[in-house]
């Protein structure tokens, strides 16, 4: 197996960091890789703010659903998907005058242009978990960064034309997170499709969750729950976070459309 393929499938979360800071020369190079990411068009529709203010840091271990080990990340990296630099760049060349002068419409950033500047952003990050993986680095993406929107926008100055993707910290790893077991992914007779899209019967799930039954607690905060379906369901897509997370990022996309 070669190196990049040993470093993409080792990769795991990390939330617990030694006390110990990653270089500056190291930096540059994670970010190197991170700037090297594919882009729509070379366009490259994200920015990146470097959270260094351990004020700030403490701010988000606590709006980003309370996680201590946030504040404790030595890097901290916020994704931002960005069209506020090219609508910026574009009334700055005159824009405005030369669609006045075609008869056109300018038009401002939409939907389909803050879909694609998220895909940019997000490549962007990946690309800076495995440059930081191949350092001995590890890292945790941090996608609760979309709720509390009102208090991320005043807290990073965010414009209009900007949204707050992922958060990613990144740490030298403590040994028992270096120990623990890997997250297991489903089979990928479950995830790959060949030309069409198809939908899994009841006995194609059962295969899929057999593991994740068996790992279940059982305990009395379980009770009336049936099976892992109804605990996820319950513990991830009726949480208070996620009902946060929609009404947060609602609000962006209005903000977003405005």
């Amino acid at each position: 197996m070669n190196q990049v393929m040993d470093v993409l499938l080792k990769r795991k979360s990390v939330r617990a960091y030694e006390e110990r800071q990653i270089s500056a020369e190291v930096r540059a190079d994670i970010l190197k890789a991170t700037l090297r990411a594919p882009t729509a068009g070379n366009l490259m529709l994200y920015s990146i703010v470097d959270v260094t203010d351990q004020a700030i840091k403490d701010r988000l271990a606590v709006t980003c659903d309370n996680q201590p080990f946030i504040a404790r990340a030595p890097m901290v990296w916020l994704f931002l998907a960005d069209y506020q630099r090219w609508h910026d760049y574009f009334l700055a060349s005159g824009v405005e005058e030369i669609c006045a002068q075609k008869k056109i419409p300018m038009r401002k950033p939409e939907q389909g242009d803050l879909f694609l500047a998220c895909c940019d952003a997000l490549i962007a990050a990946q690309n800076a978990v495995i440059a930081a993986e191949s350092f001995g680095i590890g890292s945790c993406y941090i996608g609760d960064i979309m709720e509390q929107y009102e208090t991320h926008k005043e807290l990073f100055n965010l414009p209009q034309y900007t949204f707050p993707i992922c958060l990613l910290v990144f740490g030298y790893p403590t040994q028992q997170q270096k120990d623990r077991e890997y997250t297991s992914r489903f089979d990928e007779k479950f995830i790959v499709f060949e030309n069409q899209y198809r939908h899994l019967d009841k006995t194609e799930f059962d295969a899929m969750f057999a593991e994740c039954e068996q790992q279940m607690p059982r305990g009395k905060a379980m009770q009336g729950i049936a099976n892992y379906g109804q605990a996820t369901y319950l513990r991830k897509f009726a949480a208070d976070f996620t009902v946060e997370m929609t009404r947060s990022v609602r609000l962006m996309l209005k903000e977003w459309m405005k």
